[in-house]
């Protein structure tokens, strides 16, 4: 793991500079029913339609701009998701507060969806749903021992010894990347 800014071992062992990333700019969903979906992430989660493609949509949430695609593949294969196949787990969404994942809770309850209720953990509280494909969904509220670790990530400065220093002092000796 490297700090911002700092090189990269290349091609041959040599030094280049490393690209830098973004935050996520999309995420595409394969579903089975492009109209139970829509209404769903529309409904439930408050997403907007903003573009109708062939075999699907295009959506954006009106407080975040994130944008989510739900595609209806031609040639799919299976049934529901499984976060147990390789590919992804689950998608996770962050929100504002602990509070909000309780707004949240009530929401999908509201609408019929089965969840598991809001739980806390180390570095926050989460709250766990699927979508009718059964796509695993996350809302995640961090707490200060999250912001503290972001921030001291994204410093720049955060050597790969203190990030280990931070993960064994919080977390466990046996969860630190020597």
């Amino acid at each position: 793991m490297a700090a911002r800014g700092l090189a990269l071992p290349g091609p041959g062992g040599t030094a280049v500079s490393r690209p830098l990333l973004g935050a996520v700019d999309h995420v595409a969903l394969s579903v089975t029913d492009l109209d139970r979906s829509e209404q769903f992430y529309t409904t439930v989660l408050g997403f907007v339609v903003v573009m109708v493609v062939p075999d699907g949509r295009i959506c954006m949430h009106p407080d975040t701009a994130l944008m989510l695609a739900l595609v209806r593949h031609e040639k799919r294969r299976g049934g529901p998701f499984s976060e147990l196949d390789t590919g992804v787990d689950h998608l996770g969404i962050a929100v504002s507060s602990r509070d909000d994942l309780v707004r949240w809770e009530h929401r999908l309850a509201d609408h019929g969806v089965t969840y598991t209720p809001v739980r806390d953990e180390l570095f926050g509280s989460h709250l766990n749903f699927r979508d009718p494909d059964a796509i695993a969904l996350e809302l995640t509220s961090g707490n200060e021992l999250m912001a503290t670790a972001r921030a001291e990530f994204r410093s720049g400065h955060a050597s790969t010894d203190d990030i280990a220093a931070f993960v064994a002092h919080h977390v466990g000796a046996e969860f630190a990347v020597s």
